[in-house]
């Protein structure tokens, strides 16, 4: 549905792809993560035809590179930032994108009407965008981006800064436009959204670093997990201890990534033996996409 071959885009002296290849099937609820600046942006806009790419060949629903203008209308694009007019109604808002695309206006009425029902904002279509809530916002620019019927959609963080209730919604939402045949791309910093995802790539520095299922990456993650609970709240207890490879502390517990776990656990019991404090908790935990993100983003697993 979505390939592309040898993306690669600078600016100035800022890689921003790097020979960016990527297979994205129809159908399929593919997550884009990466840190800041690492080029999902940047990506997304490629893909969508906003920006020119150096080099690289992009095909969209079966189009040749060389057509873009076939595929227009089968692609819905929802940026990273709320972009739709403040001082117009929901229903105007999705009237006059819908009129960029050629569509009538008893078309897009139609269309509109069914596509807030989805997202549950029928009840607001005459409010002003400007007072809707953020969770609100991010539903129009959704119906907005769906006004075509597009087979392809695309959203770039599109619940940055939004509450977590509105999260699920949001989310429940592109579950059940997935569910009709759609094929969703989304970029999102938050590592429980991309669990949710059919695949997920990782982009660090403009590179494609892994592409896998979350179980897949979560396999591959290559070290060990210890969760550990002690009779302290010093998050640098675990200092000095040998053959710990990294300690996070979450104000009531410690994972610590290990290769060897009898002999963390070992060096570990030891080490607060040693500094006389009480082991409440230890066991091997199973690692987290958070856990398999920060290896990444350090160069950990290729």
């Amino acid at each position: 549905m979505i390939k592309c071959v040898g993306l690669s885009k600078r600016f100035g002296y800022v890689q921003a792809l790097d020979e960016v290849s990527l297979h994205i099937a129809k159908g399929d609820v593919f997550g884009l993560v990466g840190p800041d600046g690492a080029g999902k942006t940047t990506f997304i806009r490629t893909v969508c035809g906003l920006i020119t790419p150096d080099k690289g060949t992009i095909w969209l629903a079966g189009a040749p590179p060389d057509r873009p203008g076939k595929t227009s209308q089968n692609l819905g694009y929802m940026p990273q930032r709320f972009s739709l007019y403040g001082d117009l109604t929901v229903m105007e808002n999705v009237i006059f994108f819908g009129s960029m695309y050629g569509l009538s206006k008893k078309t897009i009425i139609a269309r509109a009407e069914e596509i807030l029902a989805i997202t549950g904002m029928l009840d607001f279509k005459k409010r002003l965008a400007d007072q809707l809530s953020g969770g609100m916002k991010q539903k129009l620019a959704l119906t907005t981006a769906l006004i075509t019927r597009p087979e392809i959609l695309i959203l770039d963080e599109p619940t940055y800064g939004v509450d977590p209730e509105s999260r699920h919604e949001f989310w429940k939402i592109l579950y059940s436009l997935n569910q009709t045949g759609i094929t969703i791309l989304v970029s999102t910093p938050y590592m429980d959204e991309a669990e949710l995802c059919s695949r997920v790539a990782f982009i660090n520095a403009g590179q494609i670093k892994a592409v896998d299922s979350p179980a897949g990456l979560r396999q591959a993650f290559g070290h060990k997990l210890l969760e550990l609970r002690i009779d302290s709240r010093d998050p640098h207890i675990l200092n000095g201890v040998p053959g710990l490879l990294d300690v996070s502390f979450y104000g009531y517990k410690y994972l610590v990534v290990v290769d060897d776990i009898p002999t963390a656990r070992s060096d570990i019991a030891f080490h607060l033996a040693r500094l006389g404090i009480s082991t409440l908790h230890i066991s091997e935990a199973a690692p987290t996409m958070e856990d398999v993100f920060v290896a990444l983003a350090e160069g950990g697993t290729d």
